[in-house]
């Protein structure tokens, strides 16, 4: 438990002061692309944020989130001494007390008392093959997750309502999750399962795409409409409104179509270690 424990510390301190490098990278890349000077200037000064908070070991963004994590757990995998949950929450509250990183967990939805900790963390479990276990941390700010969109859309909205869904979700976030955004979207399953997948769709670097042709495709044609939307970095105008476009798919029912739209600001955190 001890090193699982320790594992969830680091990742949360990490995940919180150390941009992405897939997401650096296309920052980067978004300044000679952008058209927009005043969009050039902000992502400028986003890599520049990154940059100060690595040399210094802060928080990139003062929101440092509420915790989610998904573990990948091998059937193989034995866990002694205590509980897994337990380990992982302590791990958590370490973190963010050590990392002096913004508590922003409050035990009651209405009653708004804060747990002076970050803790309980959303967790997501996973059985896989094998004998390893798999942590993602991944500090989820509120800027972003409040424009989440879930639609039960029917079978015959087909393609056309799933590329409506995604592109109507940015358009009516607008400024609010901090663009340019990463879109982790999630097509199939249920309701959860399309929630729970466009959540871990944000996991996946933004330089690698769906190993399904037709979905890879479908994610740089989705990249592309967004980027036309004229919302531009902060929201003050330009062409790079999201980075990436990251879809998962599940089976579904033959009566249904869920689609569900999480967004991710510019500093989309997560981290990752195998066990």
């Amino acid at each position: 438990m001890a090193e699982i424990e320790a594992a969830v510390e680091k990742l949360c301190i990490e995940a919180n002061i150390y941009l992405n490098n897939d997401i650096k990278d296309a920052l980067v890349r978004g300044i000679e692309k952008e058209r927009s000077d005043t969009g050039r200037s902000i992502l400028e000064s986003l890599v520049k944020n990154a940059e100060i908070a690595a040399q210094e070991g802060l928080a990139i963004c003062q929101d440092t989130g509420m915790t989610v994590v998904f573990i990948e757990l091998g059937q193989s995998v034995r866990i002694t001494g205590g509980s897994l949950e337990e380990a992982v929450n302590s791990g958590v509250r370490k973190g963010y007390k050590k990392g002096y990183l913004r508590n922003s967990v409050v035990s009651d939805p209405i009653r708004r008392i804060n747990t002076g900790d970050n803790t309980p963390a959303i967790i997501h479990y996973e059985i896989i093959n094998g004998d390893s276990l798999t942590i993602h941390v991944a500090p989820k700010g509120f800027g972003s997750e409040n424009m989440s969109v879930l639609k039960m859309l029917k079978p015959s909205d087909g393609i056309e309502g799933v590329k409506k869904t995604v592109i109507d979700a940015v358009s009516q976030a607008g400024a609010n999750p901090c663009p340019p955004v990463i879109v982790g979207v999630g097509i199939g399953g249920t309701m959860e399962k399309a929630a729970i997948m466009s959540k871990k769709a944000l996991l996946r670097p933004i330089d690698r795409s769906n190993p399904d042709p037709y979905y890879k495709a479908l994610e740089q044609e989705l990249l592309e409409s967004i980027n036309k939307l004229g919302i531009g970095p902060a929201g003050l105008g330009g062409c790079i409104t999201a980075l990436g476009v990251n879809i998962e798919t599940f089976p579904t029912h033959i009566a249904g179509l869920p689609v569900a739209v999480n967004i991710g600001c510019h500093v989309t955190r997560h981290g990752s270690i195998t066990l």
